[in-house]
């Protein structure tokens, strides 16, 4: 082999062996390799705190309600009838702790066990309210609404000229409308005309 030969296949060797070390050389080490900062993940919305409509549409019962039911249906720790001939207990429930209904031989409570089933009681009428109500409410209108629920079933509120006359905008048509619910086994009753007249007079309320 010539000279000029033999050096140029050792150039070429060497650069074929540079080639190959490069080839199997090891990856940079993490402090070689670029630092990628860590997922950022989006910023969660701030959500503005809820108002007292927010509330309302999820079923919140305004504390002017248990004041009305507190007052007008009085306390007693047994069962009783009251005027349409229905088992009630407490405030006027008409179901126990396990939501069975209140019967004669239903177990007498206490007033702090009485106000839980208020409670329970109002909720359900607070979202009856929510449920059909159509228009905005002002607290008041809302409250005097649920103790309406409350005394005589979310069935007779759906149903109820009083409600159909509120979702079409009528106010004064639905307020006056309270007072013809103040009936009971035929009969007009003084307490419960003082109730109506006492959720209109809330309904009112400006």
């Amino acid at each position: 082999m010539c000279q000029q030969c033999a050096d140029e296949a050792a150039a070429l060797v060497a650069k074929l062996a540079a080639s190959l070390v490069a080839l199997n050389k090891p990856p940079r080490s993490p402090l070689q390799a670029p630092v990628a900062g860590p997922a950022t993940a989006p910023a969660a919305p701030v959500q503005a705190p809820s108002t007292g409509l927010q509330d309302a549409a999820n079923g919140t019962v305004e504390p002017a309600a248990v004041d009305l039911v507190v007052a007008f249906e009085g306390f007693s720790a047994v069962p009783y009838q009251d005027p349409a001939g229905v088992w009630t207990i407490g405030y006027g429930s008409t179901r126990d702790a396990q939501g069975q209904p209140i019967t004669a031989r239903t177990a007498p409570l206490t007033e702090p066990q009485a106000k839980v089933l208020v409670s329970r009681d109002l909720m359900a009428a607070a979202v009856a309210v929510a449920g059909n109500v159509q228009v905005n409410l002002t607290h008041d209108q809302r409250a005097a609404l649920q103790d309406f629920v409350y005394n005589l079933g979310a069935g007779n509120f759906r149903s109820s000229t009083l409600l159909r006359k509120l979702n079409a905008g009528d106010f004064e048509g639905a307020a006056a409308e309270f007072d013809k619910w103040d009936m009971a086994g035929g009969k007009v009753l003084a307490g419960l005309l003082r109730r109506r007249q006492a959720e209109t007079d809330l309904f009112k309320r400006t």
